[in-house]
């Protein structure tokens, strides 16, 4: 029996297709909701747990939630699965491994061997590579990564699952007259109103664009939000929705790594506005990095001369929740 984590609408995106066709092939598992993104993930889990303010540090609030998790989450269960860089994924590894459960990592070996870039999640997921049997990679990078670190287990590449099912989408592309914004890493925290003043001003500069911001629920980033006003600020979209301004835009801003890899998949442009990203197989192809808002506008100017690419995706085919299925039934 294999148990399956999520608590944020990422994690929840990357596992959906693997549940779906773990239970058409009827692998046995059960799912375990962690609750960070209530108002984003509306889905039926078999366990939830609820993760409590123990003191002034959220991180180490929720490593002691979910270290105390109920014995009945664990009977019968044999392996774990984590999805990505979470906190809570690197606390489901800790205490699977403090009851000799093995763990499987999904989206394992991204790396930018920077710990302050991104902080906490190049810390949680370089922890979660030595504590886990079974690692399932997105890119050959990615094993790479692993086997020069020497780590134990399993490797296998496979793709990543936040591809698997969007290929509907595909034909839908174009590149018309509108800009995909979104912003929320904690690095970012501390410069979100300068990111939100040059958001406008690109939006001064390129009326005939329609640039589209989904607000992040963060508070460190809704608390800046009057800043923009000829951006268009909107709610937290559905994934669909989402999909359906990415696939239309003509060039995405963004600090998220999710949609650097679809970016890629639909043959976007991606401005990712970070100083250095754990998928450098798109850089300078799909992806290009924007280290700060002085690089934004000269970035943007050289890219919206020419927003059409044709470059193959390195991040998966879509296929990654079939081949993950044919390994967990060698388990």
């Amino acid at each position: 029996m294999i148990l399956i984590v999520y608590g944020t609408r990422p994690e929840y995106i990357k596992v959906k297709s693997l549940i779906r066709k773990m239970r058409v092939e009827s692998i046995p598992f059960r799912t375990l909701f962690t609750g960070q993104h209530k108002d984003l993930v509306d889905v039926h889990s078999d366990f939830s747990c609820e993760i409590k303010d123990l003191g002034s540090n959220r991180l180490d609030s929720i490593i002691q939630s979910l270290l105390n998790l109920p014995d009945v989450i664990f009977d019968g269960i044999n392996y774990v699965l984590v999805q990505g860089d979470t906190t809570s994924a690197l606390a489901l590894a800790l205490t699977s491994l403090n009851r000799k459960i093995k763990v499987i990592h999904l989206e394992a070996g991204l790396r930018t061997y920077d710990h302050e870039n991104p902080f906490p999640e190049e810390s949680n997921r370089q922890l979660i590579s030595r504590i886990s049997s079974i690692h399932l990679c997105p890119t050959n990078q990615n094993k790479e990564n692993l086997i020069k670190e020497k780590t134990s287990g399993q490797i296998w590449v496979v793709g990543n699952t936040g591809l698997d099912g969007i290929n509907s989408f595909k034909e839908k592309c174009s590149y018309d007259k509108k800009i995909l914004i979104t912003l929320h890493r904690r690095e970012n925290h501390k410069d979100i109103s300068n990111w939100f003043e040059s958001f406008e001003k690109l939006a001064h500069d390129y009326p005939v664009y329609e640039f589209i911001l989904p607000i992040h629920p963060n508070p460190e980033v809704k608390k800046h939000r009057d800043i923009l006003k000829k951006v268009q600020l909107v709610n937290p979209l559905p994934r669909e929705e989402l999909l359906e301004i990415l696939v239309k835009c003509s060039i995405v801003i963004t600090d998220s790594g999710g949609l650097q890899e679809e970016c890629s998949f639909f043959n976007k442009k991606c401005l990712v506005c970070r100083k250095i990203t754990e998928r450098p197989e798109s850089l300078e192809k799909t992806s290009f990095l924007v280290e700060n808002t002085r690089d934004l506008f000269e970035s943007f100017n050289r890219h919206i001369q020419e927003v059409e690419v044709d470059e193959a995706c390195p991040y998966g085919d879509g296929m990654a929740s079939e081949k993950i299925v044919e390994i967990l039934k060698s388990l």
